[in-house]
């Protein structure tokens, strides 16, 4: 139970909160019960400030990703899970773009597209559907 005197436009008031449950609170004012709501400030979302660097330091300069990589021989795609091939996409000879799909790789009850992360064409599948595979094993090879 806690007991405040508050002054309110010159007037005074005698207030006893007697309980509080979740966003209602029984407060007594002046002798008179009262039930009311409690409004709940927004929590304020903080943003961490950025770390200061040196004063004469400069800033790493952006970087553009390239657009394109043409693959030299043997680049390989390579498996980024543990799991089982759901489907080759492409068979050697294909030529395949950046970003296009090659195969399915299912790993922990999820689908994973497995993308070129070169342009060329397909020199080798080192995979088959159904087969296992575990991180970093060659799934194609693009020349």
């Amino acid at each position: 139970m806690s007991q405040y005197n508050l002054k309110i436009n010159g007037k005074e008031y005698n207030v006893c909160v007697d309980s509080v449950k979740g966003d209602h609170a029984e407060v007594t004012v002046n002798g008179n019960k009262y039930e009311v709501e409690i409004a709940r400030p927004k929590p304020q979302i903080e943003i961490p400030a950025r770390p200061s660097s040196a004063a004469n330091e400069d800033p790493a300069p952006f970087r553009r990703p390239a657009r394109r990589k043409t693959a030299s021989a043997g680049m390989t795609v390579e498996s980024p899970l543990d799991g089982n091939i759901i489907s080759v996409n492409v068979k050697v000879g294909d030529t395949v773009r950046i970003g296009q799909t090659v195969a399915i790789l299912e790993a922990m009850k999820m689908e994973n597209e497995i993308q070129a992360e070169h342009d060329g064409t397909v020199t080798a599948v080192n995979v088959g559907k159904g087969d296992h595979v575990t991180v970093g094993e060659p799934i194609i090879t693009i020349g």
